[in-house]
């Protein structure tokens, strides 16, 4: 699963946060959704004072690259977890 269309557009921590929710809305259980903007709020609260403009691009980069690893990381459970339920059941 790629990141959503329009990660490059991501430049102030708001559209991140925004971004981020988006993307959990694509994950594959209502659990994992929960867990993950829970996350993603906890981490835009901590880092809420943060004024260094360079600072704030690393942070903004390194969130939408562990969005991808997330969603890819995901979405092959949910594909390895149907593959064996299909081969359990037969």
């Amino acid at each position: 699963m790629a990141p959503l269309p329009g990660a490059e557009l991501v430049r102030t921590p708001l559209q991140l946060y925004r971004y981020l929710l988006r993307c959990c809305r694509q994950l594959p259980t209502k659990g994992v959704q929960e867990h993950y903007k829970h996350a993603v709020r906890q981490s835009f609260w901590v880092h809420s004072d943060e004024d260094n403009p360079e600072r704030i691009q690393q942070i903004i980069q390194r969130a939408i690259e562990d969005a991808d690893w997330i969603m890819n990381k995901e979405s092959m459970e949910c594909i390895s977890g149907f593959s064996i339920k299909v081969s359990v059941e037969k």
